[in-house]
């Protein structure tokens, strides 16, 4: 009986999945077809990276992280769709670092359009670059795009299985194998006899894969229904295994320290208190913090915390005030793009009513329920890493280049991921686990990072100021300009990536700014970069999370600014410039029985904000208990163009919405002496159960293409709140976060 480990390269082990006659499918080509990971041995096939059949049933080699997103349940559901088995009979494994598991609409999404305005043309465009990611082994869970990379391919590789077992069934049976019909993982007869798929892979593997129109959706019986989702058994009862729960023979356990004055220096250190005590095995200097090896993390935790240690100062303004002076000086450069300059803003119509505002947010973490971890393996002349990831292939390059091996010596195990939100997209703390591991060769060493360590070594979510003006006119928007500065992740993340700096126009800087469906005649949008040091990365909607709050609070200050109902005001902008975002007003307005008016100590905020294809309307209500505001109901809408899951939408929009309204409840990361001051979940809280609202979400399909679900409904729950904050008490928030202005229920 083979294992896994024995079929695919020796860059790839999982489990202990026994892998016999196995045989996968599919012909999901755009040019040539990357390296197919899978490596079988004599007797057993493997055509395809994505699906194997052997005599255990079907597994699904999934190429995106599941961080409680879903993605392993409607990936499943899109390969039984057309290989015509159940959901129960598909085991689901992440799939090994390798470039046939790139993203391939991740390239797409950084074309210089709106999004909701795209061409046929730019939408085919987008789908063609997408084979670029392969180029780049951009095999990365992020940018709420795996359903839409997976959507063809994985029922592409479904048919191609069905059809080839068909045809390898006919020459068993001497039939045609339009005689043949599939039903729950069999080839059935024309008499009813049934063939077992796992019987027919080994004949199958001699086969050419067999390419096939898809099905019609009128004949689906999964995609567009809600289905059990195949992680929710291991997770309910503990055995789903995420980085910390990674147990191997003979384990240490290690923990780090890094310089809290983030990217300064370490000088030197003293330790000889943590080398005093017992079950301290080794103490490990990384050149820029020191790690302490333990029979045991507690142990690690309280020995590295020991260690006397000269720190550097930070390459940043000490102060958070500093640090946001040096964000303002961005706007006296000029801007890294203006991706929409509509009409002529450089003065106000005559007689219109013009208005300004200056907006702020906070710096922010990603403040993951499971602290960055990882264990590894290194024997000298190979490596193995276990951690939760959102980059299998990055990752992998990362720590090869620590520690001196060849990509191919490395094997990335991905497990189930507490928490990414984008954080886990980075690459530090596979380097620093490579880096503890190779101090202690032939043992498997897992560092797991302090909850204070974690919060206060993020790559943030980057402080940002908006500088708005605007008119209005009869009741009107007739100009809107904007100008946004804040940090680039992108361009940090790059120069983190390749070692390059990262350049050119910014589009991430400004999503969320400049690609909203309003029909404003003068309307111009432009993002200007800080030059800061703070380090800064991919926070859950990125761009569109601050300027989300930009954005529709100022719409909602134009609106009163003329005199308009908020939810109407937004709507006249947008019936004929994008009528599935219009749609999206409409149902919320219905759903939570918009009047415009509000009784007293009752307060709602309504916001919108397309990003990631998809166009998301929300209405926050408030109240006021006896001086204490309350969130007390929420609606959502949103329109996917097509929902392969609603219900899982649905939680994924709930979801979003929540970490968002965390962020304006409570999220704030600031800077003292050079060092961040919140150490834990006390310092950085977030919503509680007694203090999130009422949800009611409706998913509406009439978007012209399939939107992404993880991430848009992020942006509009702060301006929301915000909104329904100044309906109820009359006072503007105009930064964040608001638990300093208001008094909100802890």
């Amino acid at each position: 009986m083979a294992s896994v480990g024995k079929i695919l390269r020796r860059t790839f082990l999982i489990g202990s999945a026994a892998i016999v006659g196995g045989v996968a499918f599919g012909t999901y080509y755009v040019t040539r077809p990357a390296a197919n990971p899978l490596k079988p041995r004599e007797g057993e096939a493997a055509l395809n990276p994505f699906v194997l059949i052997d005599q255990n049933g079907v597994t699904l080699f999934a190429p995106r992280a599941e961080m409680g997103q879903g993605v392993r349940t409607t990936w499943a559901a899109l390969i039984a769709e057309e290989l015509d088995v159940d959901l129960d009979q598909i085991t689901v494994l992440h799939g090994p670092a390798a470039a046939a598991y790139y993203n391939s609409a991740l390239v797409g999404e950084g074309l210089p359009n709106k999004g909701y305005d795209i061409s046929n043309f730019q939408h085919n465009l987008g789908e063609a670059l997408g084979v670029l990611g392969k180029t780049l082994s951009l095999q990365v869970t992020g940018g709420s795009t795996s359903m839409k990379d997976g959507f063809d391919r994985m029922r592409q590789a479904g048919a191609s299985a069905r059809e080839t077992l068909k045809r390898a069934a006919a020459d068993r049976l001497g039939v045609d194998p339009s005689d043949l019909k599939t039903a729950s993982g069999h080839v059935i007869a024309p008499n009813g006899d049934k063939i077992a798929y796992s019987m027919l892979a080994e004949d199958a593997a001699g086969l050419e894969p067999v390419e096939v129109p898809l099905r019609d959706p009128s004949e689906w019986r999964y995609l567009g229904r809600s289905q059990p989702r195949l992680d929710m058994v291991g997770k309910a009862t503990g055995t789903a295994e995420f980085g910390v729960d990674v147990r191997l023979p003979g384990m240490k356990f290690a923990s780090v320290r890094m310089n809290p004055k983030l990217g300064g220096v370490m000088n030197g250190f003293d330790d000889s208190a943590a080398r005093s005590m017992p079950g301290v095995e080794k103490v490990v200097d990384l050149g820029t913090g020191v790690a302490v090896i333990a029979s045991n993390t507690w142990l690690a935790n309280q020995a590295v915390e020991a260690i006397d240690v000269d720190w550097g100062d930070a390459p940043y303004p000490p102060e958070t005030e500093d640090i946001f002076a040096r964000i303002a000086e961005a706007f006296d450069d000029a801007p890294n793009s203006t991706m929409r300059d509509d009409g002529d803003v450089s003065a106000s119509p005559e007689n219109a009513i013009e208005i300004t505002a200056e907006y702020r947010v906070p710096y922010l973490a990603h403040a993951t329920m499971e602290p960055m971890n990882a264990t590894a393996l290194y024997t000298g002349n190979a490596l193995e890493l276990w951690c939760g990831n959102q980059a299998p292939t990055l990752i992998q390059f990362r720590v090869a280049n620590t520690a001196g091996l060849d990509t191919e010596a490395v094997q990335i195990h991905t497990t189930y991921l507490g928490g990414g939100f984008g954080r886990r997209g980075e690459l530090d703390f596979g380097e620093i686990a490579t880096k503890v591991a190779m101090a202690m060769p032939g043992t498997p060493v897992q560092t797991t990072w302090s909850r204070e360590e974690d919060m206060r070594h993020d790559y943030f979510r980057p402080g940002a100021i908006a500088r708005m003006r605007g008119a209005v006119q009869d009741g009107k928007a007739v100009l809107v300009d904007g100008k946004v500065a804040a940090q680039s992740p992108t361009q940090q993340a790059v120069e983190r990536y390749t070692g390059f700096p990262g350049g050119g126009p910014d589009k991430v800087l400004v999503e969320g700014f400049f690609n909203q469906p309003y029909a404003v005649p003068n309307y111009r949008m432009s993002g200007h970069i800080a030059d800061l040091a703070v380090p800064v990365g991919f926070w859950r909607s990125v761009g569109n999370s601050h300027n989300g709050f930009f954005h529709e609070t100022f719409m909602d200050e134009m609106a009163h600014a003329a005199g308009r109902d908020p939810l109407e005001f937004r709507l006249e902008l947008m019936r004929n410039e994008h009528a599935p975002s219009a749609g999206c007003l409409e149902a919320v307005k219905e759903m939570s029985g918009w009047t415009g008016q509000t009784t007293e100590g009752v307060g709602r905020g309504v916001a919108f904000t397309y990003s990631f294809g998809t166009p998301v309307a929300q209405v926050i209500e408030v109240v006021d208990e006896d001086g204490t505001i309350r969130i007390s109901k929420a609606w959502i809408a949103c329109d996917m163009g097509l929902a392969l899951d609603p219900e899982n939408v649905k939680a994924q929009m709930f979801g979003g919405m929540m970490y968002g309204l965390s962020a304006a409840y409570f999220g704030e990361i600031t800077f003292a002496e050079g060092e961040v001051e919140q150490f834990n979940f006390p310092d950085y809280d977030a919503m509680r159960m007694h203090t999130a609202p009422q949800v009611e979400v409706r998913v509406l399909e009439t978007n012209q293409h399939m939107g992404g679900a993880g991430e848009p409904g992020t942006p509009p729950s702060m301006p929301a709140l915000g909104n329904a904050l100044f309906d109820l008490t009359g006072k503007r928030a105009r930064s964040l976060p608001l638990i300093n202005q208001f008094n909100l229920l802890v």
